[in-house]
This record gives structure tokens, C-alpha cells and sequence, in this order.
């Protein structure tokens, strides 16, 4: 009865320092995708493009302005799509697709924060070329909350100044601050538009090292 009972005992301590499958060779993980800003839609008709457009966009933002691509004779002209800010999202509203991953998010939550797009879809080669601009901007306050100085120790000017130009510059006024680029969500716009139009214009990244 030992014998046996010996026997059992090697071979669950031989199992078990035999290499499982699974640990030994792990699932392999896809590659992290990079689309090009402007990308290539391979998209013929012009008129699904721009609405593919407006269909991606309009589920972060609400659309202010739209000037469509259009077939002037024998001349596609560009169109441009302009949104109004929208609030970031914060990690009580995970609902909203526009706060791009766990620092974004947080970071829309501890401040306050808004976005805006332009978008610019330009007749090309084998396609439209779609540039994504997303802004990112930090509310400028009268005073931080629970101050205690005075809030005339905070001066302000009055004076307004916004740069009128093609995407990629920025409006300035004295109550957001801009913030730069969202690259995450210029990223998750375009990879939406290329699940639905074509997966040209898209990069593989190198896989990030394990440690």
C-alpha cells in the first residue's frame, strides 16, 4: 500500500514541474497598429466617403460645420468638417470613446478639459487623403478653488486673439489653455475609418519588450 501511495506522490510532484503549454508559450499578442496622419481612405465614391467621415466623427463630437466634398463638373473639390469642444470623459462616464486609455481619462477627471476637431478630406491618388486633428485644452480658471489669496493677486488680460488657418493651428482665448494634440484619439478615429474603408496607410509597430 506505501508502494503505491509512493508511486502516486512522484508522479503529481513529476506533473507538476513539468512545463505547462500555456507558460511555456504564451498566446501570441497582435501587433500595436500606427495610421498614417493624413492617411489614404481607398474609397472611389465621394459621397461615402465624406459621410464615413461624418459618421466616425460625429460619434465624439457634435459636428459645427461641414463643407462636403463635391464633383464640380470633372473637379472633386476638398471638404473640411469643424466640431464644437466637447468635455472630456472622465472614468465616471465610460460611455463616452473620447478620453483615449487610463491616463487620459484620469487626467480629464482631476481637470477639466475639453476637445475639438478638424478634419480635412482631400481628393488624391487611389483615394481621399483624411487628416485628423483632435485639440486637447485646460479650462483657465478666475482663481484655483479653495484659494485663499485675493482674487486680485490673479490678473488676466482681456484681449482675445485667434490664428485663422488650415488644420493644425489653434484658436487662443483667455479662458481654455491649449494643450497640444490628441494623438490617441486622432489614432482610434482613423483606425475606425479604416475598418470600414481599407487598411492602407497602416503600420505595424515593433512589439514592446516584456519589461
Amino acid at each position: 500500500m506505501r508502494h503505491w501511495i509512493a508511486t502516486g506522490v512522484l508522479l503529481i510532484a513529476l506533473g507538476g514541474c513539468a512545463p505547462s503549454p500555456y507558460w511555456s508559450h504564451p498566446p501570441a499578442q497582435p501587433l500595436p497598429v500606427a495610421y498614417d496622419n493624413p492617411t489614404v481612405l481607398p474609397i472611389t465614391d465621394h459621397r461615402y466617403a465624406w459621410e464615413t467621415v461624418v459618421d466616425v466623427v460625429d460619434d465624439y463630437f457634435r459636428i459645427k460645420q461641414e463643407e462636403p466634398v463635391r464633383l464640380i463638373g470633372e473637379t472633386l473639390t476638398a471638404g473640411r468638417l469643424d466640431t464644437f469642444p466637447t468635455v472630456a470623459a472622465t472614468v465616471l462616464e465610460p460611455w463616452h470613446g473620447d478620453s483615449v486609455g487610463v491616463y487620459e481619462r484620469t487626467e480629464s477627471t482631476l481637470q477639466s478639459r475639453r476637445r475639438r476637431a478638424e478634419v480635412q478630406v482631400v481628393p488624391t491618388a487611389g483615394g481621399y487623403q483624411v487628416e485628423v486633428a483632435v485639440f486637447k485644452e485646460l479650462e483657465d480658471v478666475l482663481r484655483p478653488e479653495h484659494a485663499t489669496a485675493g482674487a486680485a493677486t490673479f490678473r488676466y488680460d482681456d484681449t482675445l486673439t485667434r490664428v485663422v488657418g488650415s488644420v493644425g493651428e489653434q484658436a487662443i482665448n483667455r479662458d481654455w489653455i491649449p494643450q497640444g494634440r490628441d494623438t490617441a484619439l486622432e489614432q482610434r478615429i482613423l483606425g475606425q475609418l479604416h475598418e470600414r474603408c481599407g487598411r492602407l496607410g497602416v503600420r505595424m509597430l515593433p512589439p514592446v519588450p516584456p519589461y
